[in-house]
């Protein structure tokens, strides 16, 4: 039967008998391989398949040792019945609580801190605010356990509210620093600043940390930002970062990553994509923590947020 059609077609130009000559033999090809009983495999890819075999680019984390942990109580918080904060430092410390600071006057106060670290920085950050600010309150830090203080304006100063949005002035800001000079050597971190948003009349939203800072004894600052994990765990927390996009937020920021010791052993869950080896990846930027040293390497997305992976960094070695 091929035998005839290509007669048939022999009288069309050389180029179409070629042609369907080579179509031919592609059809013949086809079916002796159907009946020796070969398998043709096909290799299907995706536009993002090179990418994603690429390794994922490791952070180069810095380990340091912070002193300060400062977190807000799950308490009722308002401009009238003030803020509740829980702390524990491993050296005396001093905590200042600045009321109604001007957002200019902190950032001028951040870059005082980064030159004047160690206990003189707190002089120097106070008077980088230059009093633009509502209300002060002083508590020194002896005990190393765990304190809970309650940080609130004078009701003589009746003020209700913070300005409308946006707003000019950051409602909480609180300071630690280390209460002895002999001390700073031991410490990497030798002061801490929060920035807290607290409901008033104008502006109802919770009580919640807008941004935290670390300085260093050489003058550096870090901001610290939490990992995403289990929702099961709230004691688990690091400070890695990226730099804050925000206006607000001073510049020349590094990447921070505390002790192992504030994880705790209920970190050690699954891999959510091979559900075999622990955690151990943080994804940069989203900062989920949700995938082991092997699975990062095949991923090009988050699994949690199907945001894209700039960079990842350990957290722990799994062996």
């Amino acid at each position: 039967m091929v035998a005839v059609f290509l007669v048939t077609l022999y009288e069309y130009s050389p180029l179409f008998y070629i042609s369907v000559v080579f179509l031919c033999f592609i059809v013949t090809a086809a079916m002796v391989l159907g009946w020796v009983g070969f398998d043709v495999h096909a290799i299907l890819r995706n536009s993002d398949e090179i990418q994603s075999v690429l390794p994922t680019p490791e952070k180069q984390m810095m380990r340091v040792t912070n002193p300060f942990t400062l977190e807000l109580l799950s308490k009722p918080a308002s401009v009238a019945d003030g803020v509740w904060l829980r702390l524990r430092c491993l050296e005396s410390s001093v905590l200042t609580c600045f009321w109604g600071c001007e957002v200019y006057s902190v950032q001028e106060g951040l870059t005082a801190l980064q030159h004047s670290p160690g206990p003189s920085g707190l002089h120097s950050f106070q008077q980088a605010l230059a009093c633009q600010y509502y209300h002060r309150q002083n508590f020194p830090i002896n005990d190393t356990n765990w304190n809970e203080l309650l940080t609130q304006l004078p009701a003589e100063q009746e003020i209700t509210d913070f300005g409308p949005l946006p707003r000019r002035r950051y409602p909480l800001v609180a300071v630690l620093t280390l209460g002895k000079e002999d001390v700073i050597e031991s410490y990497n971190i030798v002061a801490s600043v929060t920035v807290i948003h607290v409901p008033d009349n104008k502006y109802s939203l919770s009580a919640r940390i807008l941004f935290q800072y670390l300085f260093t004894s050489l003058g550096s600052m870090y901001e610290l930002k939490p990992l995403f994990m289990s929702a099961d765990s709230e004691e688990e927390k690091a400070e890695p970062s990226e730099s804050s996009s925000s206006e607000e937020s001073p510049v020349n920021r590094a990447e921070l990553h505390t002790d192992e010791e504030l994880w705790s052993e209920r970190s050690e869950r699954d891999c959510v994509v091979c559900q075999n080896a622990r955690v151990n990846k943080v994804l940069l930027p989203c900062r989920h923590t949700c995938v082991c040293e092997s699975c990062v390497l095949h991923l090009q997305h988050c699994p949690v947020c199907r945001a894209f992976i700039m960079e990842s960094f350990t957290l722990y070695s799994n062996i």
